[in-house]
């Protein structure tokens, strides 16, 4: 597997463009969060005959997220503790729209789409496909990208950001 290092200095080499940046900044969240959303859907617990909070927490967003964690885990602590962070937001952005009586299912579906629309955009003016065309482990490093990069443009230091050599990996990529 690749280093994180290398991820991000991969993803980063189609995410130059300030513009592209910026709209990943807003969009590469609200598909995370409306993915989540959208999976959340998925009642994988009542599936398995579970009954109550166990029934409704254990859905497709949490599947995947114990997934998504193991991937998270390989490439750092830190990585796999940032993640948990965007997951605790989603799950809060979820149990918001779930309490404010909106549909989740169309409230997920419509930020969806319009994020991936912008995204698209976004890499229109870039002039370089998304890095997930060439390896669908991309879709698990934007917020990852995302969180390094904006963390750098607030002056936080942080190791990975753009401008950083990536690491050798053994293999190589």
């Amino acid at each position: 597997m690749r280093t994180l290092s290398r991820f991000l200095h991969d993803y980063g080499d189609s995410h130059q463009n300030p513009l592209n940046q910026w709209i990943h900044f807003v969009c590469v969240p609200a598909i995370l969060i409306s993915t989540l959303g959208l999976f959340w859907l998925i009642p994988v617990g009542h599936w398995l005959g579970l009954s109550g909070a166990a029934a409704e927490w254990v859905n497709g967003a949490t599947l995947l997220a114990a997934v998504s964690g193991v991937v998270y885990l390989k490439l750092s602590l830190g990585v796999f503790v940032l993640m948990a962070g965007w997951f605790a937001l989603s799950v809060w952005a979820i149990q918001s729209v779930i309490a404010a009586g909106w549909s989740l299912f169309w409230t997920s579906l419509v930020v969806w789409i319009a994020a991936w629309a912008v995204q698209v955009y976004g890499h229109k003016v870039e002039g370089k496909k998304p890095s997930f065309v060439e390896d669908l482990v991309f879709l698990l490093i934007g917020p990852i990208f995302v969180s390094v990069e904006f963390a750098a443009k607030l002056g936080i230091p942080v190791p990975h950001a753009l401008g950083s050599q990536p690491e050798k990996s053994a293999g190589g990529h």
